[in-house]
This record gives C-alpha cells, structure tokens and sequence, in this order.
C-alpha cells in the first residue's frame, strides 16, 4: 500500500507522491527555546519522528531531508533572559541542550538539519526585501509588516471567515498597519533588546518570517511536507504561506500540511493556573506527575495509543498500561537479534496516515503468538517496535516489570524465571557501573542512601521544596533517582 497522508491544505487523505523521490523534504517547526517544554510539545516531536523514520523506510536513510528549526530569538527569549541577567544565548543554549535531552528520551533521531533562526537573519532579510519588491510588504516607523490584502489566497490553509482569524490573530492595533490582519516582518530593538542591522534599521524578525526563512534554506521554495500541532494552523503556518508563496510566486509552499492535535492532562485542558501544567523533564525526572518518574519510551508508547489528528487525553492510567506493555514487550523480544522486516499487520496501519493505534493492535497480535515460543512473531514485534521508534533500554527494564502485573494478575502469572534472570543480569551490571562512577568522584554509597532517606522523610512531610533540593543536589553529583509505585526510590549513575 503507497503513503497516504491527510493534507490540512484539501481537508483529505491523498496519495503521497514527493517532489524528487531522491530528495524527500520535511519540515517542522520546533521550539521556542525560553523554558522546558511540555508535553504537547512532545506529541508533535513523536509524531513527526514517526513520519521521519517512515519516509526513511520507504524513500532511504540518505533521500530524506528532515528540517526542524530552533527558534532562539523572540519576544518571550528576550523577557525570561533580561529576567534572569543573561545574554539570549545564554539562555537558549542552555534550553536548546535541555530540549535535545528530552527529544533523545523520548526517542527521536535527530533531524536532518537543526536551523538557529539567528543563524538566519540574512535570509530573512533578504525574504523580507523581496517581498517589499512585489509590493506585499510596506515600511512604516521602523517596521516592515506584510500587506495581506495584497494576496488574494489569503486564508485558504486555515480556511477561516475574516472575523474569525482577526480574533484567532491577536491582532495588535497601531496607527501604522494599513489593515487589521497586517502583521510584521521586522520591528526595531531598542538599545537594551537583541537586534541586528538591516535596510530598515536596527532590528529583529517577526515570528513568522524566521520559518519561511529557514525552510526556504534548506528545503527550496516549495517542499513536500510542513508540519506541527494543530495551534500553529493560524496565524503561523498561515502567515508563513503567505510570505513563501508571495515571494517566490508559487500556489503552494509545501504540497502537504499536517497538524497533529491538542493534547489534555486528566480530561483538562492543560495550563499552569489549574496546576496541570507538566514538561517533559517533569515526567522524565520528577514525581510531579503520578508521584513518580516515567521512563521516556513509556510517554512515547501513551502518545502513539491516539491517532495523531486525535485529541489526546494525557492521563496517569494510560502511563501505567503502557508501562505494563513495554515491560510485556521488552521481555518477548531481548533476545532477538534485530534482522526481521515488519510485518503487513502493522506497516499498512501506519502508512495509511499514521494510524498508530491500529499498528499497536497488531503489535499485541504478535506479542500474544509470541507467548506460545512463536520465534517469528517475537521477530517481528522487535522490527514494529523499531519503526515506531520505542526501544525500550535495559536500564529500565526493573521498573518496566513492576507494571506487568497490573496487566497479568487477572490472568496468568508472568515468567517469573525468565524475569528474575533478566533482574539479576541487569542489577549486576548497573552494581558495578555504579561503584566504578562512585569511586571515580569520591562518593561512598552509604552517602548516596543517606541523602535518599533525608529526601523520603522531606516527600513523607510533604516538603516538597526540600525533596526537589535533594534531587537536584543528588542529579548535580551525576546520580539519577527513580521513584516506584510502592514508595521505595532506586537509583543509578547517569550515562
């Protein structure tokens, strides 16, 4: 079965058919790098790693470009910095390594190409000068904005009534935009904001220009895939067409969109005044969520159970079964090498436009044969596995067996033989990278546990301040808790 891939742009599943099956294109937009991500930030960088490890697939390793840019300057970059005293690069280093650790944890490759938009300015402005040229662009006191009266199409990717997108805009009312829906290119810094030179003085880029600039780079006037969460439909990915097909003069930037969808926490809407706000370092490294840790092939495993247009709702029980599952799973299939091809069962499912929950259903097909010493089944849920990019690491196989239980008590026991042998192999092995680590910085093991028993008193006294202290001064010295369900906390050397 050829790609099918539902297009934004025609509301329908179309044939995927790439400019240059040699060269297939992919971009999406990445983060705002001012603070942790959340974890509907997470679902878009799973879902497009999925897309990318199946372009991969179908088209090569080596034909795929897959673009997924920084954006390191912007209005809330530069609020949290002068907050905190620092340069922006300061800052959006610092955010741009912590997002790298989070995107590795849940399992993406790295992309193709990872633009800085400031590594950018000059295709900006010169995108900018090109449209200004075409008379889509205008100068007015110190900004350039873009004349959306001046294309006709505007609005045909978001397919929104006037009124409408003038609210969804936000639109900022100033004497010098000629009309409502105008927005901006390139506005002027002030001495104590970060700015570059241009034709139109000292300045920095609008939010939308940065995108246009940075595809335009590395993927060509038109490309195959753009892609990101459904929020960024309007005004962004809207604006962003808008700017690329006025100034190279195409109907189309990119011949598909795709839009994965929103993301809620317990059937809420995710925001900081409800307290549900959570990042995926919180998840990954903190109890805040569940009162434990998750390991971050598990988020992967919850995200995937949704189809990818599909709200989603993030809830604590469906953490757990997909905990229970991984464990299932990683115990069918470590002893297998990685050399079978995935099955029809599951590659139909998921190039029929990303149909995930479907290809699981038939993972836990083959998990079931694989239970009665099916040798090939086993085989082939390794490969499924791969292709949707949850390889589940040794180093959290013991905490992977505490949820099987959940899944099995009701019906048969585990292999239990099978299972203490894969502990004891596996403990045996962290044991000694822990001493040699201990040894190495001059750390004692009965230190390590007295920290631990302080911070299990601080969570007892619900002193949580004094618990994050503890962690953060035990992760500073390279050592990593683990929270389990039932109270006790564990703990390894990061690696």
């Amino acid at each position: 079965m050829p790609l099918r891939l539902y297009n934004t742009l025609t509301r329908q599943k179309e044939f995927f058919a790439p400019l240059d099956p040699a060269n297939v294109r992919l971009y999406a937009c990445g983060p705002t790098v001012y603070d942790h991500l959340h974890i509907g930030n997470g679902r878009m960088l799973i879902v497009f790693d999925v897309l990318f490890r199946l372009l991969r697939r179908e088209y090569g390793e080596n034909n795929v470009t897959y673009v997924r840019n920084i954006t390191d300057v912007d209005d809330k970059i530069n609020a949290r910095a002068a907050e905190r005293g620092v340069d922006i690069r300061v800052l959006t280093d610092e955010m741009t390594k912590v997002f790298h650790e989070d995107a590795k944890a849940l399992g993406c490759l790295a992309p193709t190409v990872e633009p800085r938009a400031t590594d950018h300015i000059a295709e900006m402005i010169a995108l900018i000068e090109k449209l200004i040229a075409k008379g889509h662009a205008y100068v007015a006191e110190g900004h350039v904005l873009f004349d959306v009266p001046s294309m006709a199409a505007y609005g045909k990717l978001s397919k929104r009534p006037l009124d409408e997108m003038i609210a969804g805009a936000r639109v900022e009312v100033a004497p010098y935009k000629r009309g409502p829906m105008d927005f901006v290119l390139w506005k002027p810094s002030s001495p104590g904001e970060p700015g570059w030179v241009s034709p139109w003085g000292r300045g920095r880029p609008g939010w939308h220009i940065e995108c246009s600039a940075m595809s335009w780079k590395h993927l060509g006037e038109v490309f195959d895939i753009h892609g990101g969460g459904i929020d960024l439909l309007f005004p962004h990915h809207e604006n962003e067409m808008a700017q690329s097909c006025s100034a190279f003069g195409h109907d189309v930037m990119a011949n598909v969109w795709m839009h994965n969808g929103f993301l809620q926490v317990e059937g809420e809407k995710m925001s900081k005044s409800l307290g549900n706000f959570v990042t995926i370092h919180e998840l990954l490294h903190t109890d805040k969520f569940g009162g434990r840790s998750w390991p971050g092939e598990v988020l992967r495993l919850a995200i995937l159970r949704t189809h990818y247009r599909q709200p989603i709702d993030f809830t604590v029980k469906a953490l757990e079964e997909a905990e229970a599952t991984c464990g299932e799973w990683f115990l069918a299939t470590r002893n297998f090498p990685d050399d079978a091809k995935v099955p029809e069962s599951v590659l139909q499912p998921v190039l029929d436009d990303l149909n995930t929950p479907a290809a699981l259903a038939a993972m836990h097909g083959l998990f079931a044969r694989s239970r009665h010493n099916n040798r090939e089944a086993a085989s082939q849920l390794k490969a499924a596995l791969e292709l949707l990019g949850i390889r589940i690491r040794t180093k959290n196989f013991e905490r992977l067996l505490l949820g099987i239980a959940a899944i099995t008590a009701a019906t048969e026991a585990p292999d239990t033989a099978a299972m203490s042998a894969v502990v004891e192999e596996d403990l045996e092995t962290r044991k000694r990278i822990r001493r040699d680590y201990l040894q190495k910085i001059g750390l004692s093991e009965s230190e390590v546990a007295a920290l631990i028993t302080a911070r299990e008193a601080a969570r007892k006294n619900k002193n949580w301040a004094e618990s994050d202290r503890i962690r953060v001064e035990l992760d500073a010295m390279g050592v990593a808790l683990k929270d389990n369900k039932d109270g006790t906390t564990t703990w390894e050397v990061k690696r």
